[in-house]
């Protein structure tokens, strides 16, 4: 009988978890996008995902993750994630240690304001743990 450790079942140890860093321009938040995408591309070819929807609304939460970065917590930010029992775990580092605050949706008036609310509905848990750098947003959603 066999002693050692055994050897999970599953993805590739590459598509388990993937970061990419980014400068915090404009250009970023496609940057972000598309560096989810890739990261997808490479899980789905082991692990599909359990809806059609999971991964259009994972690119969806880094996006609106990567926007706001860019847009309240300029400098550079980090794009974590990684494969969870039931689904993906994103991390977003950014440099502004101020937690993310729901504001009311005004669509006649401009200026946002749904993307906080879009988050809490897309996802099973979001979480801001305050660094000494900065903050990360954790968002755990299903694949």
């Amino acid at each position: 009988m066999a002693t050692g450790p055994r050897r999970e079942s599953g993805p590739r140890a590459e598509t388990c978890e993937r970061t990419a860093a980014f400068p915090g321009e404009l250009r970023s938040v496609t940057g972000a996008r598309l560096a989810a995408d890739d990261y997808l591309a490479d899980l789905a070819r082991t692990s599909p995902p359990a809806s059609p929807e999971s991964w259009d609304d994972i690119l969806l939460v880094v996006t609106e993750l990567a926007a706001n970065v860019v847009q309240y917590a300029p400098g550079p930010f980090e794009l974590r994630m990684r494969r969870t029992y039931d689904g993906v775990h994103i991390t977003m580092h950014d440099t502004s240690r101020v937690r993310p605050e729901p504001r009311p949706f005004r669509p006649h008036r401009g200026g946002g304001g749904v993307g906080w609310h879009l988050l809490h509905t897309l996802c099973d848990q979001v979480s801001v743990v305050v660094t000494e750098d900065g903050k990360d947003v954790h968002a755990f959603l299903p694949w």
